[in-house]
């Protein structure tokens, strides 16, 4: 009974958020964390004080994926506002009239190197806008980005599934860094099938056969990389082999290695190759600031995870509240429990660097007040007028 009660909890939530008439999930999640709090009260007959000290630190838990949320959204509104997400797209169309090509490179390579870099869906949001674009149909993009992003999603966000997602376990970094290397090879081994099978939402098995030297390198300059780096890096697979992989698929595009001769369906849009790097300056910018600040040999990872306590104050009942130099807000005690948590305002991938490269973003396109305001307060859509509503979807 203790297993059922465990489990049931989440078999109702993906009942309610998938079932023919779904019910969205700001009403799905609140319910289902009442019956949640209900099944601890009285089943397992958890602590009153207990239960409300771990709610209390549940709120600060949140704020770290919620912030990387919200920074992704704002370079994503930054990218289009800006008009880089249409110079990316352009020059994307120009590799290769290949569809198979379009799809790798675009819907793989390109969306392994965003979800490593933001996470949290980004990778469908921008590539299958950019897929869209090209002809390609909305409801199957929808479908193939999404199969495709669940290669790299373990080390998404600079690896947040991963130091974030096991946080509470109390695992040691050794056990961390084992997860990784079998989260890794498990993917690795599973990316000789996924993006087949993504790729059949939209092109025929005929298709695949005769590009598949072509799919297999796309593929393999990802996955290599990432499993390699898995070994001694918890933070950068998805995103350096994202990378890595995005600039040979398009080297091996341009040279048409394992592809299928393709007429080109309209003639080609010259791109300004200065023009494509100041569009992927934002993305650029992002990719080095994280690398910068994530390699402990350089010293700021440390700088930015320091617990040397400036200032310490309490919040009476609610518990022991204090501040580091590096600005990591940690609630202890809460009721007179062990309950604690922390929130690692600089280290968090939020203010450094998405909130950050927005802000060079702004300078850098030069965009006005009136530009600038949906970017910072609301998406750049007329069904949504604030950020919330986007980050509850």
């Amino acid at each position: 009974m203790a297993i059922f009660f465990s489990l049931a909890p989440i078999v109702l939530l993906i009942w309610m958020m998938t079932k023919r008439h779904s019910i969205p999930s700001y009403i799905a999640l609140p319910f289902t964390a009442t019956v949640v709090l209900c099944i601890q009260l009285f089943w397992f007959k958890t602590d009153f004080t207990l239960l409300g000290a771990n709610i209390i630190t549940a709120f600060i838990s949140v704020l770290t994926p919620i912030t990387i949320i919200a920074g992704a959204i704002m370079l994503n509104k930054l990218m289009q506002i800006s008009g880089a997400e249409n110079v990316v797209r352009n020059w994307l169309e120009n590799i290769s009239p290949n569809p198979v090509a379009q799809l790798m490179i675009i819907g793989w390579a390109f969306a392994f190197t965003i979800e490593g870099a933001s996470g949290f869906g980004t990778p469908a949001a921008i590539a299958a806008p950019i897929l869209v674009g090209l002809g390609f149909p909305a409801m199957r993009v929808a479908l193939l980005t999404l199969v495709m992003n669940s290669v790299p999603v373990s080390f998404g966000a600079v690896g947040t599934p991963t130091w974030f997602g096991f946080a509470n376990l109390g695992l040691s970094e050794e056990s961390v860094y084992q997860i990784s290397h079998y989260s890794a090879l498990i993917h690795f081994v599973a990316a000789f099938f996924i993006p087949l099978l993504a790729l059949r939402f939209i092109v025929s098995w005929q298709e695949i056969r005769r590009n598949i030297v072509f799919i297999l390198l796309s593929v393999l300059s990802c996955t290599v990389p990432y499993l390699l780096l898995a070994q001694v890096n918890y933070e950068f697979p998805a995103l350096l082999g994202g990378a890595i992989g995005l600039g040979i698929s398009v080297m091996i595009a341009r040279a048409g290695v394992g592809l299928t001769k393709t007429e080109q369906k309209s003639e080609k849009k010259v791109i300004p190759f200065g023009q494509v790097i100041k569009a992927m300056a934002p993305t650029l910018l992002l990719i080095a600031i994280l690398i910068v600040t994530r390699i402990h040999q350089l010293g700021i990872k440390g700088l930015l995870n320091s617990t040397n306590v400036i200032w310490e104050g309490t919040l009476g009942f609610l518990g022991h509240i204090t501040l580091s130099d590096a600005l990591i807000v940690r609630l202890s005690n809460v009721f007179g429990t062990p309950a604690a948590a922390d929130y690692k305002t600089l280290y968090v991938p939020a203010l450094i660097p998405f909130f950050l490269v927005v802000i060079i973003g702004i300078f850098l396109f030069r965009l006005t007040r009136s530009q600038v305001k949906p970017c910072l307060c609301r998406p750049h859509s007329r069904q949504t007028s604030h950020l919330l509503p986007c980050l509850v979807h």
